[in-house]
């Protein structure tokens, strides 16, 4: 006997979707019929997704009708609570176990659950903010700051990495108040001692996510009109100040925490990466990064270069003095560069350190002659950028163009420059005006006019034409990398093409395909 065969997982997730939802319309519409949200609520475990949508309706309404609000009152006598306190109250003791629920989502394994929890915090979050469920001092605003804390916390997780939660949680930084106390409440949530990698790796991606407020306009009315809040009514926005300042100062207690814990040379990089792109504008002693930067100066691979940027902003902004900085620049240009992901920012920085024309015409020779030697084992698109770079360095220093064509015979080596042999330059020596670079040529940059790609060769040729009057755009040519152009095609949002217009129900061919019509002749003979 056959048995009967039971409704699958998506006919049953729907089934409890349905029952879900009616139980919380029975519930919205009628107090007789209270025991449905411990219903809604005891069928968390197996129906996760559902029922965080569904508390999401329920308490949603429930702040906007002001249902679980409890005035405080003062009485001389004890007295019983109305049926009235005793509901509001049973009401605020679910709300509160729903809370611990959704949070506890946030941990869950499956990542729309995840990000479900996440979205029904912050829309419970926001909805208790425009209707508290206390009495406020501030009637204008009020934002419920412990909300948002238990938020973060899960966020920060010490045992799982919160990189996709981090991302969607980036979403309320358009929300001049909720981003104004996510810096507020971040200190109070940064150990000073040393916490485990995992911590450490999602609060520098929080970090890196979250902007700092922007300092703002005096007039309240333009801030008023051109800033969007998450909690309280817009039209009473004055009643929420933004302080620049403190939020400045919670970032720069949130980073001298992080200076004093112990890095993975991976969480190395990734901290300089945020120190770079998010942090370093808005410390107050930016010198005091000094130390830390020269240290990691010292690292091979893209922990240097990224150390080298931080340095040129000290140098540049803050009249740092390094007078061995172009010694280490010199010595970073390695076959090894052209393998690592931030070789465009050494390149970059380069040009933009030796763009003084007072720096020794020794010192830039050596540069230039390094960069020649390097485009012999460089890839095609980086031998481009080189070959720019040097054109750059002869723009400014005239006098390196002896190089170009070097009178043979007038170094302490006759110079071949077919092969190379007899060449005067050290390759291996680390200090640049030592290199012996004047004596030397650009030879390597005229064999690559045989390269065998044309755009190579041709760009090559630029050494034996009169040299163009203005320097070359290094900026645009790094961005037409075909690094950077993958990366901004990854990043472009692609339109979703429509590739059949009947939805398929089986394995069967849709109806008027024209195969069927010789198929049916096949198998009628």
């Amino acid at each position: 006997m056959a048995g009967v065969v039971g409704p699958g997982p998506a006919s049953a997730t729907r089934m409890s979707s349905k029952l879900l939802r009616q139980r919380a319309q029975e519930f919205l519409a009628s107090r007789k019929h209270a025991n449905n949200l411990v219903d809604i609520i005891s069928m968390w475990e197996g129906h996760t997704l559902a029922c965080i949508l569904t508390v999401e309706t329920i308490f949603s309404e429930m702040l906007k009708r002001g249902d679980m609000y409890v005035e405080r009152t003062i009485s001389l006598t004890v007295s019983e609570p109305s049926a009235e306190t005793k509901y509001a109250q049973w009401l605020r003791n679910r709300y509160e176990e729903t809370w611990e629920k959704v949070l506890s989502s946030m941990d869950d394994t499956r990542e729309p659950v995840q990000i479900q929890a996440l979205t029904t915090a912050l829309k419970l979050m926001a909805a208790e903010g425009q209707s508290p469920v206390e009495p406020i001092e501030n009637v204008d605003y009020y934002f419920p700051l412990h909300r948002l804390k238990l938020i973060i916390m899960r966020l920060l997780s010490p045992d799982r990495d919160n990189s996709c939660l981090i991302a969607r949680f980036q979403e309320i930084s358009g929300y001049l108040d909720a981003l104004y106390f996510t810096w507020k409440c971040l200190p109070s949530l940064t150990p000073k001692r040393q916490p485990e990698n995992v911590y450490i790796r999602n609060l520098l991606e929080f970090v890196h996510k979250m902007p700092l407020p922007q300092e703002i306009n005096k007039n309240q009315h333009e801030t008023r009109n051109n800033q969007e809040l998450l909690c309280g009514p817009q039209q009473a926005a004055g009643g929420f100040k933004c302080d620049y300042a403190s939020a400045k100062k919670a970032l720069n207690k949130v980073w001298s925490c992080i200076m004093h814990w112990e890095l993975t040379p991976q969480l190395h990089k990734q901290l300089l990466i945020v120190l770079l792109e998010r942090v370093m504008s808005h410390l107050e002693k930016p010198v005091l990064m000094t130390d830390f930067l020269m240290d990691s100066l010292d690292a091979d691979g893209p922990i240097g270069l990224l150390a080298l940027q931080g340095v040129f902003i000290l140098v540049t902004k803050h009249n740092l003095e390094y007078p061995n900085i172009f010694t280490k620049l010199y010595s970073m240009f390695e076959p090894e560069i052209f393998h690592t992901k931030y070789k465009a920012r050494l390149f970059y920085l380069s040009d933009l350190f030796l763009s003084s024309t007072h720096l020794p015409e020794a010192l830039v020779a050596a540069f230039a002659k390094r960069l020649a030697r390097l485009t012999l084992v460089a890839p095609p698109e980086d031998i481009l950028i080189i070959l720019l770079f040097i054109g750059n360095l002869l723009l400014r220093h005239p006098g390196l163009k002896r190089l170009i064509d070097h009178p043979q015979g007038s170094g302490p080596v006759i110079l071949r420059e077919d092969t190379g042999a007899g060449d005067p330059f050290l390759m291996e020596e680390r200090d640049p005006l030592q290199s012996n670079a004047l004596l030397s040529s650009l030879w390597e940059v005229k064999a690559l006019q045989c390269h065998i790609l044309p755009s190579v060769a041709t760009a090559a040729r630029f050494i034996r034409e009169p040299l163009p009057m203005v320097e070359y755009d290094m900026a645009s040519a790094l961005e037409r990398t075909g690094g950077h152009i993958f990366d901004r095609e990854l990043k472009s949002k692609v339109k979703d093409i429509m590739l059949t217009f009947e939805r398929p129900t089986s394995m069967a061919l849709p109806k008027g395909e024209r195969i069927l019509q010789y198929w049916q002749l096949t198998t009628m003979h």
